[in-house]
């Protein structure tokens, strides 16, 4: 398999969701093999209770986990500013206007307190836990608060050197890939 070289460091952040995303679309589902990756980290840390997400089409899809670890599904709200808020696993059944399943308008909400450890999706990562997100900043005013486990979830050919980043990015204290887990050096 032949991927696109990425785009430099600089870059514009556009330009580097547009090799992301052709590039995540040119990878087979290795889902399981990083699902077991994150069990093993999620065992490892102590973790109970997991934020973590209802897969795009192309991202690693985390579901398997809901057998170990009680997990909690994120809703983007847009009004009056955009947040997400975290409901039980199992409400997300509508669809959200980015494709992904989440829990409906009135679910009940979870607190953040309540959260051993976030799977943050994205588009790519880069080895100093950068994450290039989807540009909605939901995750970015999120985890501010957050002081548990960080667990960035992508592809391993979606983790590059360097990403263009600005002050206010979420980073992951952790990556996992279909190839393990490894800390983030800063």
């Amino acid at each position: 398999m032949t991927l696109s070289p990425t785009p430099a460091p600089d870059a514009p952040k556009t330009e580097w969701r547009s090799w992301a995303r052709a590039t995540r679309g040119a990878l087979p589902d290795r889902s399981a093999e990083v699902t077991a990756h994150l069990r093993g980290l999620l065992h490892a840390q102590g973790a109970r209770r997991v934020l973590a997400y209802r897969a795009l089409p192309g991202e690693p899809d985390v579901s398997g986990l809901a057998e170990d670890f009680t997990l909690l599904a994120p809703r983007a709200r847009f009004r009056p500013t955009p947040r997400l808020t975290l409901h039980a696993w199992d409400t997300a059944t509508e669809p959200s206007r980015f494709g992904a399943l989440q829990p409906p308008v009135n679910a009940p909400e979870e607190a953040l307190a309540t959260v051993d450890a976030v799977l943050l999706p994205a588009l790519a990562y880069d080895r100093r836990g950068v994450r290039l997100g989807y540009g909605g900043g939901f995750y970015d005013r999120l985890l501010p608060d957050f002081g548990g486990l960080v667990v960035g979830v992508t592809w391993a050919p979606l983790v590059v050197p360097e990403l263009p980043s600005e002050a206010h990015d979420s980073r992951a204290g952790w990556l996992a890939t279909e190839e393990g887990v490894a800390r983030v050096r800063p």
